[in-house]
């Protein structure tokens, strides 16, 4: 099932699959196409929402151009009330893992649990405001002209090693333009806003909360991150196959230890 909800500021493209409990897949800048296999090995067992957030594809702004994790929140929790099939286990990663962050903080009653995939909460390591001073930068490259200069310093910081050239191939020449769209919607009005959020310790402890890591993200930039999270939280990380994408770049790998995931969160009854 393919549709459009209206929210504040926007309209809202989600889809739904499947039947049983609700669980929520969401990236942020990611859009719902890159949730889709992931989402379809799931929905035997689960109803599954996927959506691409405020901005970005089908999902339009009807006013103003900002998209915090607040008001990301806001959607996923109007996106869970309209399908009515909740409370949702919402996983999220990247950007996507703020917003769930932040659902779990404003929302509470929609959520059993959130799985927050490499949240990039550059507040919380000691060099945070080093690597948000070297983000405004790349991001002020970016939306002078400089895309394959910014991509460069985007992957030098994340400490995620690019072949030579590689950033020219991938964001070089001729694109799609909604790919572009979307990309530029990110760096002027996604970015700052996800990676400079700071969560509530205080409210996240009232949700079961777990922090999940690519295993082959050792040493970059969303592993510190997270880590640093799941130390606050008082809990240990959940190592997920892959890397950053891991879910979408072998979602078969993926899939049975999020499955595992969902199966102690939702059919544990002390959850």
């Amino acid at each position: 099932m393919n549709n459009l909800l209206t929210v504040p500021e926007a309209e809202l493209y989600y889809e739904v699959r499947g039947s049983g409990p609700l669980v929520v897949l969401v990236g942020a800048p990611m859009d719902a196409d890159s949730f889709a296999p992931l989402a379809d090995l799931l929905a035997d067992s689960y109803t599954v929402l996927t959506t691409d957030p405020r901005g970005v594809k089908r999902s339009k702004l009807t006013d103003g151009g900002t998209s915090t994790p607040e008001q990301r929140a806001d959607d996923l929790a109007r996106l869970i009330q309209y399908v009515d099939r909740g409370p949702a286990v919402a996983f999220g990663s990247s950007g996507g893992a703020v917003s769930v962050l932040a659902l779990a903080q404003n929302h509470p009653e929609t959520v059993r649990a959130v799985i927050a995939h490499e949240p990039p909460l550059d507040h919380l390591v000691a060099d945070g405001d080093e690597l948000l001073a070297k983000s405004e930068k790349l991001m002020a490259d970016y939306l002078s002209g400089d895309v394959v200069g910014a991509w460069e310093q985007f992957f030098a910081l994340a400490n995620i090693q690019l072949p030579p050239g590689m950033a020219q191939m991938m964001f070089g020449g001729e694109r799609d333009p909604q790919q572009v769209a979307d990309e530029r919607f990110w760096f002027a009005h996604e970015m700052r806003e996800s990676i400079s959020w700071r969560p509530d310790l205080a409210r996240l402890s009232a949700v079961r909360v777990l922090v999940g890591i690519g295993s082959d993200s050792t040493g970059q930039l969303c592993d510190r991150t997270s880590t640093a999270l799941a130390d606050l939280l008082g809990i240990k990380p959940t190592h997920f196959p892959g890397g950053h994408t891991g879910f979408a770049d072998d979602p078969k790998a993926f899939e049975p230890e999020l499955r595992r995931q969902l199966v102690e969160v939702v059919l544990d009854p002390g959850a």
